[in-house]
């Protein structure tokens, strides 16, 4: 990860990064596209209300929350919350009152269903 984007990390400069659409109510700056069989880091931006639906873990997933709160149905994450999801793993992801995450996919997830748990 360039020095840059570590810095931005640990002061919260990342509130100054541009984030493209990703999914509703969900943006995301890529730090790092996948690319061939490199892992996908990114940031995540989720708007109060957001949701990811349940998805199946192809590969190792890892979130570290930087801010808010990030729920999924194991409980609620925050900020300094470090999440470890194993490949086969399956969940769906929201937060109610809006959060940041740090994400790093191995490989990319395979949505299952559009609705939340």
């Amino acid at each position: 990860m360039p020095e840059t984007i570590r810095h931005r990390l640990a002061t919260g400069g990342w509130k100054e990064l541009e984030f493209a659409p990703f999914r509703e109510k969900v943006a995301i700056h890529w730090i790092r596209p996948f690319a061939g069989d490199q892992p996908g880091v990114a940031l995540l931006k989720y708007e109060p209300g957001a949701s990811v639906p349940r998805h199946l873990h192809q590969g190792l997933e890892t979130i570290l929350v930087l801010d808010g709160v990030q729920s999924d149905e194991a409980g609620d994450y925050g900020r300094g919350s470090y999440i470890v999801n194993a490949p086969g793993s399956e969940h769906s992801v929201w937060s109610d009152t809006g959060c940041v995450v740090l994400i790093q996919w191995d490989r990319p997830v395979r949505i299952l269903n559009e609705e939340r748990a």
